[in-house]
């Protein structure tokens, strides 16, 4: 056996010793050995694993090998402080989603509130059982990134599922989720309105009065209030009032975004249930009765052509543009998301499908985010 052997030896022995194993290192220079070559796998260091990749003298692959037979416990020390593993909990530190908690009172506005927050882009979960904030935490933190924002709606409608909402959010804080509360309030006056006039009972008012609902919940969330990072008070407040107030908090600067769909349609199919704008394109000659582009469509740039070359077309391309852009701006300012856009001529073949295509690259050089549908395109 060579005297490096031994050493290894001696070390695993030490090693699996219980006790003596630290009283060991004193003598191991009276029996011959270097100090260094005792210390090293009982106080491992910052720069061992550099001086064994890179020796002061060559070594063979024969001499080399022995180092990777340390003592287990120089391995178990130099994977806790391991490098990747710190690097591994900050990416997943990173992927946290942030966090909004919406709760208040019942009747102050909190499916609005959520559904403000859905049109800005969050995932929104209704009535979640406070227990499983963290569950839905962490698989938001699995989704890689497509679930970088969670809004739960949590109130007083779990009953007992209400009492663990302390304890879930003492655990979000402990594993350094960033997390904001935002508490609906309203007066007694404001709340017994609203809940008489859809005639429904408050949750927590059973055998009594609705203000007897209203003072019990006030009490239940009296302490969820006080630790609240946002209260807004609706009592004089309309939908799209509120729904600027939550704009204001969670849109940042950037304009809420609104997008528009551009639908041609035939009149003699009826009109869509679904139009917010009507516009009438039969002030234009119809390509119907030119026999080379009856059997096209809009999509035709023959057609195409032919409908813009019409007199009027081009202007009121032009103008109804203008028109939009300040009915965009509107919506924007209430708070609306969606808008169709009805664009309508006899068959909805030609004239409607042609108009609709400028139309909605109009929209999109705006930055209006924009889908185009021919509803009545084919039926013929």
């Amino acid at each position: 056996m060579t005297q490096h052997d031994a050493r290894s030896g001696a070390a695993r022995e030490r090693a699996a010793a219980p006790g003596p194993a630290d009283t060991a290192t004193g003598p191991a220079g009276r029996d011959g050995r270097t100090p260094g070559a005792a210390d090293g796998p009982a106080k491992p260091h910052p720069g061992a694993e550099a001086d064994r990749a890179a020796p002061s003298h060559p070594t063979t692959a024969g001499e080399a090998a022995p180092h990777t037979d340390r003592p287990d416990e120089n391995q178990n020390d130099g994977a806790e402080v391991s490098t990747g593993k710190e690097t591994a909990g900050t990416a997943n530190d990173a992927a946290i989603p942030e966090l909004v908690i919406i709760s208040g009172m019942s009747g102050a506005g909190r499916s609005t509130a959520a559904k403000c927050l859905e049109d800005l882009g969050w995932f929104v979960v209704d009535n979640l059982p406070p227990a499983l904030i963290p569950t839905m935490v962490e698989l938001g933190a699995r989704s890689q990134g497509n679930v970088a924002r969670i809004a739960v709606v949590v109130d007083v409608r779990g009953r007992r599922f209400f009492d663990n909402l302390r304890d879930s959010l003492a655990d979000l804080d402990s594993r350094g989720v960033t997390r904001r509360i935002v508490f609906l309030e309203s007066s007694d006056e404001a709340l017994v309105r609203r809940f008489e006039s859809v005639r429904r009972p408050h949750p927590l008012q059973g055998d009594g009065r609705i203000v007897d609902g209203i003072a019990a919940e006030r009490e239940l969330l009296r302490e969820l209030r006080g630790d609240a990072d946002l209260v807004i008070d609706t009592s004089s407040l309309n939908v799209h009032e509120l729904r600027a107030k939550m704009d204001a908090q969670f849109a940042g600067d950037e304009e809420p975004e609104l997008r528009a769909t551009v639908m041609s349609f035939g009149f003699k199919y009826g009109l869509p249930v679904d139009a917010d704008l009507v516009v009438d394109m039969r002030f234009l000659p119809n390509p119907h009765w030119v026999p080379e582009l009856r059997p096209f469509t809009g999509l035709n740039d023959e057609v195409s052509g032919y409908v813009l070359s019409q007199p009027g077309a081009k202007e009121f391309l032009d103008r109804y543009t203008e028109l939009l852009q300040l009915i965009a701006a509107g919506y924007r300012r209430e708070g609306k998301r969606y808008v169709t856009v009805a664009v309508g001529c006899t068959g909805g073949k030609h004239r409607s499908v042609a108009m609709s295509e400028k139309l909605a690259a109009r929209l999109a050089a705006e930055g209006v985010e924009t889908v185009v549908v021919h509803r009545d395109m084919g039926r013929e």
